[in-house]
């Protein structure tokens, strides 16, 4: 029996790679729908390329343009960002791929999850914000969520048949970006074509640059704590500038298993459409004489500020996650626009958790409230 996706996000870059290893398994894995928020066009194209059952654009200005261009194509199409969250439901799906960056997709991952599909979680904002909830839904719809992120991946890989002996603590690796070894005065002349240029991996806008920041290791401790359910002190990160090692789990005897791999997201990808089965593939394989040397770094959070914050926001529960993640993506957005430097963004980020009312408990109504509130901080604080 084919597996039947619904990649939300599906002309991000993640979307786009699920899109190539579907095809290369068209007898494991299908297409059933796909969305995007305003890239009409290569909608369009994966529309007519993957032929689903159904496409959502979440732009509504865009429907027209859509329908029009797939009217020839069996292929119902529908708009607007409730559709999206309402597609999720249909009968027809087996996994969702979660790929709709940040606090976007947490809306139509619940749904999701409250109709009982299987979660391939490449969103990782969903975890970071809403944790908590996430886990309980999952839980109470014996819903699994599998992980996308290649460090999340490698440390589920990791515990595949050691689910009944504790995790003593995981080590989650970072390439440390395209400013590893740089210090805060470098970095206060650092511009968005600086921060875009990753080492190792090749990711969206936006988590480039959270990878530069070091921010974006830090929303993966967060979300590491709820996909795995760990305290803050079981969870530890090291510089690994070649990618090699996506993470290493540390058990009670003092073993530690880890995870290798050349940097390619497909892998992770694949195995979260797949699992628990591995398909056979042609990507390239690893050659340890090619990596003679494998090297590690403690992380430098006081040049990098936002890996503190994470942890902070971590330790302090409730609602701050959210808030540190409303902040980031409005400082991302900003930087991206040349509106704010490198180094302040931390700075607003750190200014909206000190502001914004702690919320011990957090409905999701709170946190869709604690979103909307931190980015209007975030925005005067510019």
């Amino acid at each position: 029996m084919k597996k039947k996706i619904a990649i939300l996000g599906s002309t991000g870059s993640i979307g786009t790679q699920a899109l190539e290893v579907i095809k290369a398994h068209p007898d494991q894995l299908q297409v059933e729908i796909l969305t995007a928020h305003c890239n009409a066009d290569l909608l369009i194209k994966q529309a007519i390329e993957y032929q689903p059952n159904t496409v959502v654009i979440g732009n509504d200005k865009l429907y027209s343009k859509v329908k029009d261009a797939l009217a020839s194509y069996d292929i119902k199409v529908f708009a607007g960002e409730d559709s999206i969250s309402q597609i999720v439901e249909s009968d027809e799906i087996d996994v969702v791929l979660a790929a709709i960056v940040g606090f976007a997709g947490l809306k139509s991952t619940v749904k999701a999850i409250e109709a009982k599909k299987t979660i391939a979680l490449a969103n990782k904002e969903t975890m970071v914000v809403a944790g908590q909830l996430v886990n309980q839904l999952a839980k109470e719809n014996a819903v699994n969520i599998l992980p996308v992120d290649s460090e999340h991946s490698a440390i589920f890989q990791c515990l595949a048949g050691e689910f009944h002996n504790p995790v003593e603590k995981i080590y989650l690796t970072a390439s440390g970006g395209p400013f590893r070894g740089k210090n805060r005065e470098f970095l206060s002349t650092v511009k968005k074509e600086d921060a875009l240029k990753h080492p190792n991996w090749e990711m969206g806008q936006k988590i480039t640059i959270d990878s530069a920041t070091l921010i974006n290791k830090g929303l993966e401790v967060i979300e590491a704590k709820w996909l795995f359910g760990l305290e803050p002190e079981q969870i530890d990160i090291i510089i690994h500038p070649q990618s090699i090692i996506h993470s290493l789990v540390q058990f009670q005897d003092g073993s530690l298993k880890a995870q290798l791999g050349l940097p390619d997201m497909k892998l992770p990808i694949q195995y979260a459409l797949t699992y628990p089965f591995r398909l056979k593939t042609d990507s390239e394989r690893f050659n340890f004489l090619n990596y003679p040397n494998l090297s590690f770094e403690k992380p430098d959070m006081e040049t990098f500020r936002g890996l503190g914050l994470a942890f902070e926001a971590m330790k302090r529960k409730g609602n701050i996650p959210c808030v540190l993640n409303a902040a980031n993506e409005v400082v991302v957005n900003a930087f991206l626009q040349h509106k704010i430097g490198f180094l302040q963004m931390t700075d607003v980020i750190e200014n909206c958790m000190q502001k914004i009312n702690y919320i011990e408990n957090p409905s999701l109504e709170d946190y869709i409230l604690t979103d909307k509130v931190t980015r209007i901080l975030a925005k005067e604080l510019l």
